[in-house]
Protein backbone atom coordinates (compact mmCIF):
# COMPACT_ATOMS: atom_id res chain seq x y z
CA UNK A 1 0.00 0.00 0.00
CA UNK A 2 1.28 3.27 -1.12
CA UNK A 3 1.28 6.42 1.84
CA UNK A 4 -1.19 8.18 -0.59
CA UNK A 5 -3.67 5.45 -0.51
CA UNK A 6 -3.26 5.02 3.00
CA UNK A 7 -4.63 8.12 3.60
CA UNK A 8 -6.80 8.39 1.00
CA UNK A 9 -8.54 5.20 2.56
CA UNK A 10 -8.66 6.64 5.98
CA UNK A 11 -10.22 10.48 4.40
CA UNK A 12 -13.50 8.16 3.47
CA UNK A 13 -13.73 6.49 6.79
CA UNK A 14 -13.39 9.30 8.65
CA UNK A 15 -16.06 11.26 5.93
CA UNK A 16 -18.38 8.56 6.57
CA UNK A 17 -19.34 9.31 9.38
CA UNK A 18 -17.87 12.95 9.93
CA UNK A 19 -19.61 14.80 6.54
CA UNK A 20 -18.36 18.31 7.58
CA UNK A 21 -14.86 18.09 6.76
CA UNK A 22 -15.65 17.14 3.46
CA UNK A 23 -17.94 20.12 3.19
CA UNK A 24 -14.96 22.27 5.30
CA UNK A 25 -12.28 21.22 2.69
CA UNK A 26 -14.85 22.15 0.11
CA UNK A 27 -15.38 25.09 1.98
CA UNK A 28 -11.41 26.08 1.54
CA UNK A 29 -11.16 25.41 -1.88
CA UNK A 30 -14.07 27.35 -2.88
CA UNK A 31 -11.79 30.70 -2.15
CA UNK A 32 -9.15 29.12 -3.60
CA UNK A 33 -6.68 27.82 -1.03
CA UNK A 34 -5.30 24.23 -1.32
CA UNK A 35 -5.28 22.39 1.94
CA UNK A 36 -2.52 20.43 3.67
CA UNK A 37 -3.04 18.13 6.32
CA UNK A 38 -0.64 19.04 9.42
CA UNK A 39 -1.30 15.69 10.99
CA UNK A 40 -3.89 13.44 12.33
CA UNK A 41 -4.63 11.54 15.53
CA UNK A 42 -5.30 8.04 16.45
CA UNK A 43 -6.78 6.69 20.03
CA UNK A 44 -6.74 2.77 21.03
CA UNK A 45 -6.55 0.64 24.40
CA UNK A 46 -2.77 0.00 25.97
CA UNK A 47 -2.43 -3.48 27.27
CA UNK A 48 -4.17 -4.92 24.18
CA UNK A 49 -3.88 -6.38 20.95
CA UNK A 50 -3.90 -2.98 19.48
CA UNK A 51 -1.46 -1.18 21.73
CA UNK A 52 0.70 1.47 20.54
CA UNK A 53 3.29 -0.79 20.79
CA UNK A 54 1.65 -3.09 18.05
CA UNK A 55 0.31 -0.40 15.73
CA UNK A 56 3.93 1.11 15.55
CA UNK A 57 5.86 -0.79 13.50
CA UNK A 58 2.40 -0.38 10.78
CA UNK A 59 3.54 2.82 10.80
CA UNK A 60 7.13 2.56 10.19
CA UNK A 61 6.22 0.14 7.25
CA UNK A 62 4.46 3.18 6.11
CA UNK A 63 7.79 4.93 5.99
CA UNK A 64 7.51 6.89 9.68
CA UNK A 65 9.50 7.16 12.91
CA UNK A 66 8.72 8.10 16.29
CA UNK A 67 10.22 11.89 16.77
CA UNK A 68 8.20 12.57 20.92
CA UNK A 69 6.62 10.71 23.58
CA UNK A 70 4.09 12.59 25.98
CA UNK A 71 2.53 11.94 28.67
CA UNK A 72 -1.08 12.91 30.11
CA UNK A 73 -1.47 11.94 33.36
CA UNK A 74 -4.93 13.49 34.23
CA UNK A 75 -6.30 11.77 30.78
CA UNK A 76 -4.59 9.26 31.73
CA UNK A 77 -2.60 8.41 28.06
CA UNK A 78 0.25 7.18 26.71
CA UNK A 79 0.93 9.34 23.13
CA UNK A 80 3.80 9.38 20.41
CA UNK A 81 3.96 11.65 17.54
CA UNK A 82 5.94 10.44 14.03
CA UNK A 83 7.04 11.91 11.32
CA UNK A 84 7.28 10.43 7.25
CA UNK A 85 10.01 10.84 5.83
CA UNK A 86 8.95 12.63 3.09
CA UNK A 87 8.37 16.17 5.34
CA UNK A 88 5.28 16.83 2.78
CA UNK A 89 3.14 13.94 4.26
CA UNK A 90 1.41 14.55 7.71
CA UNK A 91 2.56 13.77 10.91
CA UNK A 92 0.57 11.22 13.02
CA UNK A 93 -0.22 11.50 16.52
CA UNK A 94 -0.16 8.26 18.76
CA UNK A 95 -1.92 7.77 21.79
CA UNK A 96 -3.38 4.89 24.10
CA UNK A 97 -5.47 5.07 26.92
CA UNK A 98 -4.17 3.57 30.45
CA UNK A 99 -7.21 2.36 31.85
CA UNK A 100 -5.07 0.64 34.75
CA UNK A 101 -5.73 4.14 36.29
CA UNK A 102 -9.51 4.30 35.74
CA UNK A 103 -12.23 2.94 38.63
CA UNK A 104 -12.36 -1.40 38.67
CA UNK A 105 -15.98 -0.61 37.30
CA UNK A 106 -14.44 1.31 33.85
CA UNK A 107 -11.42 -1.37 33.84
CA UNK A 108 -13.51 -4.34 33.73
CA UNK A 109 -15.83 -2.72 30.94
CA UNK A 110 -12.39 -1.93 28.97
CA UNK A 111 -10.92 -5.35 29.66
CA UNK A 112 -14.62 -7.10 28.72
CA UNK A 113 -13.84 -5.04 24.83
CA UNK A 114 -10.27 -6.11 24.90
CA UNK A 115 -10.88 -9.69 25.40
CA UNK A 116 -13.02 -9.84 22.34
CA UNK A 117 -10.04 -8.58 20.18
CA UNK A 118 -7.98 -11.07 18.18
CA UNK A 119 -4.71 -11.35 19.34
CA UNK A 120 -3.53 -10.82 15.41
CA UNK A 121 -5.71 -7.99 14.97
CA UNK A 122 -3.14 -5.62 13.63
CA UNK A 123 -1.82 -7.23 10.13
CA UNK A 124 -1.54 -4.85 7.65
CA UNK A 125 -2.34 -0.68 7.47
CA UNK A 126 -6.12 -1.18 6.96
CA UNK A 127 -5.90 -1.67 11.40
CA UNK A 128 -6.15 1.91 11.16
CA UNK A 129 -9.91 2.17 9.57
CA UNK A 130 -11.10 -1.50 11.21
CA UNK A 131 -13.51 0.67 13.63
CA UNK A 132 -14.70 -1.56 16.38
CA UNK A 133 -13.36 -4.83 17.12
CA UNK A 134 -15.49 -5.94 19.90
CA UNK A 135 -19.87 -6.21 20.42
CA UNK A 136 -21.58 -2.83 21.28
CA UNK A 137 -21.55 -1.59 24.31
CA UNK A 138 -24.63 -0.91 26.70
CA UNK A 139 -25.29 2.83 27.22
CA UNK A 140 -24.88 2.22 30.91
CA UNK A 141 -21.60 0.85 29.88
CA UNK A 142 -20.99 4.14 27.74
CA UNK A 143 -21.95 6.47 30.50
CA UNK A 144 -19.68 4.75 32.80
CA UNK A 145 -17.02 5.37 30.57
CA UNK A 146 -17.56 9.04 29.72
CA UNK A 147 -18.26 9.73 33.27
CA UNK A 148 -14.34 9.00 34.06
CA UNK A 149 -12.73 9.72 30.33
CA UNK A 150 -14.28 10.63 27.05
CA UNK A 151 -11.45 8.92 25.46
CA UNK A 152 -12.44 5.53 26.95
CA UNK A 153 -15.94 6.00 25.89
CA UNK A 154 -14.97 7.70 22.38
CA UNK A 155 -12.91 4.22 21.36
CA UNK A 156 -15.50 1.65 23.14
CA UNK A 157 -18.05 3.15 20.46
CA UNK A 158 -15.82 4.44 17.36
CA UNK A 159 -13.05 2.00 17.64
CA UNK A 160 -9.82 2.34 15.80
CA UNK A 161 -10.41 5.34 13.57
CA UNK A 162 -9.00 8.68 13.07
CA UNK A 163 -10.51 10.74 15.58
CA UNK A 164 -9.23 14.24 13.42
CA UNK A 165 -7.84 16.01 10.69
CA UNK A 166 -6.31 19.07 10.22
CA UNK A 167 -6.23 22.23 8.02
CA UNK A 168 -2.45 23.75 8.35
CA UNK A 169 -3.35 27.13 8.90
CA UNK A 170 0.88 28.00 7.67
CA UNK A 171 -0.10 26.77 4.17
CA UNK A 172 -3.11 28.70 3.57
CA UNK A 173 -2.78 32.35 1.55
CA UNK A 174 -5.91 34.62 2.33
CA UNK A 175 -6.61 32.84 5.40
CA UNK A 176 -3.27 32.39 7.29
CA UNK A 177 -4.22 33.42 10.80
CA UNK A 178 -6.43 31.34 12.96
CA UNK A 179 -8.87 34.42 13.61
CA UNK A 180 -9.46 34.66 10.02
CA UNK A 181 -9.78 30.77 9.79
CA UNK A 182 -12.00 30.53 12.64
CA UNK A 183 -14.40 33.54 11.24
CA UNK A 184 -14.53 32.17 8.05
CA UNK A 185 -15.86 28.39 9.57
CA UNK A 186 -17.92 30.92 11.79
CA UNK A 187 -19.41 33.03 8.83
CA UNK A 188 -20.63 29.04 7.06
CA UNK A 189 -22.70 27.66 9.83
CA UNK A 190 -19.50 25.58 11.80
CA UNK A 191 -19.70 26.04 15.83
CA UNK A 192 -16.41 26.05 17.16
CA UNK A 193 -15.32 24.25 20.29
CA UNK A 194 -15.11 26.53 22.77
CA UNK A 195 -13.76 24.19 25.74
CA UNK A 196 -10.45 26.05 26.93
CA UNK A 197 -10.96 28.88 24.52
CA UNK A 198 -12.13 28.36 20.79
CA UNK A 199 -7.99 29.28 20.49
CA UNK A 200 -5.82 26.86 22.42
CA UNK A 201 -2.44 27.20 22.47
CA UNK A 202 -0.28 30.35 21.70
CA UNK A 203 2.50 31.93 19.93
CA UNK A 204 4.77 31.36 22.90
CA UNK A 205 4.14 27.35 22.94
CA UNK A 206 4.89 27.63 18.64
CA UNK A 207 1.47 26.24 18.46
CA UNK A 208 -2.38 27.60 18.38
CA UNK A 209 -5.16 25.41 17.33
CA UNK A 210 -8.95 25.44 16.83
CA UNK A 211 -11.30 22.85 16.28
CA UNK A 212 -14.78 22.53 15.35
CA UNK A 213 -17.63 20.44 17.31
CA UNK A 214 -17.78 17.15 15.51
CA UNK A 215 -20.58 15.79 13.76
CA UNK A 216 -23.70 14.21 16.06
CA UNK A 217 -24.51 10.83 14.69
CA UNK A 218 -26.86 8.16 15.67
CA UNK A 219 -25.32 4.94 17.37
CA UNK A 220 -27.33 2.43 18.32
CA UNK A 221 -25.96 0.55 22.00
CA UNK A 222 -26.67 -2.72 22.44
CA UNK A 223 -29.40 -2.33 25.21
CA UNK A 224 -31.59 1.13 24.08
CA UNK A 225 -31.43 3.29 20.45
CA UNK A 226 -29.41 6.70 21.52
CA UNK A 227 -28.30 9.94 19.50
CA UNK A 228 -25.00 10.70 19.96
Amino acid sequence: MTIDDFFQALWQSYVDITPQAARIQDLFKSKDETVVNDHIAFRTFAHSPISLQQLEPILIQLGYSAYGEFRFEDKHLRARCYRHSDPEQPKIFLSELLHEELSEPAQKIIQKLIDQIPEDAVQSPAIFWQGRLWSVPTLTEYKQLAQESEYAAWVATIGVMVNHFTVSINHLHRFNTIQSVNQLLLDNGYRLNEVGGTIKGSPDVYLEQSSTMADQIEFTFSDVKKSM
